[in-house]
């Protein structure tokens, strides 16, 4: 088949969550021998220049670099009106016409968006079947947003999650498929009531790359791994250095905390002033920091879909110690695969259970893997997302043209 592949994010390269589930499933269809044009935005020239690595596992791309301040100004000339300001921040009028000239001159099979901010750009499509993966609810998200942030932030989140959520209920209503990242997700979907059809199909890890290391780990060193820009990820960290970790280095007064990630804003920089405190800023690899701790955390209090950072520390062996709403995005079950905790008293414990006891660690390090490699496969859920292209593109009323299959199906 061909397909046209929409993204709010350049999907390349897969260094980020926004990035790594779109680019899965476009080397997947180019690997099944279906024709892939990826269409997106890249926000900057550095991401543009590494963009280009895309050609590689599509047949053609089209890339359109925006500006943040003009992006800025097309969320802010959205404010008073009924469209989420959001969809402004991802949208090109170039890119919009690139698309549109794509679609006049080319015989596509199918159009697959992945996240709502990119289906504007097709909504007015009607002469060829379309599906929408959600991936998040970013409507939800925004409105948990809205629960921690001060007023007058916290009423303009609830505001552009309520645009958003309308939006989203109205962009689903034009496509045949609707899909989503995890079955929460999916119930969230399901309950829009939108008449169009929803299924969901899981994110994956590539467990050859993240793999258990051969050197031991340190049992006094716990690691949290994320961008230290996005609200989410510096939130649960000031609260878990407030509230978390004063306790266990009471109990273990050598125990060091390493929160790895890109762009840390500047109350994450000021934790690194307490003791056992290591910010890291950007690294080239994360793999080495949590492979050498005795536990990854994610006490994430505001999480949607699925936290890739949970999956791949597993995938190393290295057992997890998260909150129960990034737990959700996870098909593993608790306190046997990894373990849930929700008070900072029980984030604790459970902590000091992994740290202390070196049988209970390997156990949930061998149950972890062992559970991403049977359920968070990227094999699996790519079965799964052909299926639910079949069905569509079946749906609709055309054959689709049978692609072959990959090597290693």
């Amino acid at each position: 088949m061909k397909i046209l592949y929409l993204c709010h994010r350049f999907p390349f390269p897969p260094r980020r969550g926004g990035k790594i589930r779109p680019f899965n499933m476009i080397r997947h269809l180019s690997a099944c021998g279906h024709e892939v044009t990826v269409a997106s935005v890249a926000r900057s020239a550095q991401e543009a220049d590494e963009g280009h690595g895309i050609a590689a596992h599509c047949a053609h791309y089209e890339m359109v670099q925006v500006h943040e301040a003009i992006q800025a100004a097309r969320m802010a000339v959205r404010l008073p009106t009924p469209t989420p300001s959001s969809m402004g921040y991802f949208y090109s009028p170039v890119l919009a016409s690139r698309v549109q000239g794509l679609i006049a001159r080319e015989r596509f099979d199918l159009v697959f968006v992945h996240c709502s901010s990119a289906a504007q750009y097709v909504a007015s499509v009607r002469h060829l079947p379309k599906i929408l993966d959600f991936g998040d609810m970013d409507s939800q998200k925004w409105l948990e947003y809205a629960r921690y942030k001060p007023f007058p932030l916290s009423a303009g989140y609830w505001l552009e999650g309520r645009k958003l959520e309308r939006e989203e209920r109205r962009l689903a209503r034009g496509f045949d498929m609707c899909t989503a990242t995890t079955r929460a997700e999916w119930e969230t979907l399901e309950r829009y009531d939108t008449g169009t059809p929803t299924d969901w199909f899981p994110n994956g890890v590539d467990s050859d790359y993240f793999s258990p290391g051969e050197e031991p780990y340190d049992p006094d060193t716990i690691s949290f791994v994320g961008r230290m820009d996005y609200y989410p990820n510096a939130q649960c960290m000031l609260d878990f250095c407030a509230n978390v970790f004063p306790r266990l280095r009471q109990r273990r007064p050598n125990l060091r905390l390493l929160i790895v990630g890109a762009d840390p804003v500047t109350g994450v920089r000021r934790l690194a002033e307490l003791p056992g405190v290591t910010v890291t800023g950007s690294v080239p690899d994360v793999r080495p920091y949590v492979r050498r701790s005795a536990a990854m955390v994610a006490p994430l209090n505001i999480a949607r879909g699925t936290q890739n950072k949970i999956l791949e520390a597993m995938a190393m062996g290295v057992p997890v110690v998260t909150s129960p709403a990034a737990a959700g995005g996870v098909d593993a079950v608790p306190q046997e695969h990894f373990l849930v905790a929700d008070a900072h008293a029980e984030q604790s414990a459970a902590l000091l259970r992994v740290l202390e006891d070196a049988q209970e660690r390997r156990r949930l390090a061998l149950a972890g893997r062992a559970r991403v490699l049977s359920h968070h496969a990227w094999p699996a859920s790519m079965r799964r997302l052909d299926s639910i292209i079949e069905r569509t593109v079946s749906s609709y009323g055309l054959a689709p043209r049978q692609a072959a299959q990959p090597a290693n199906a």
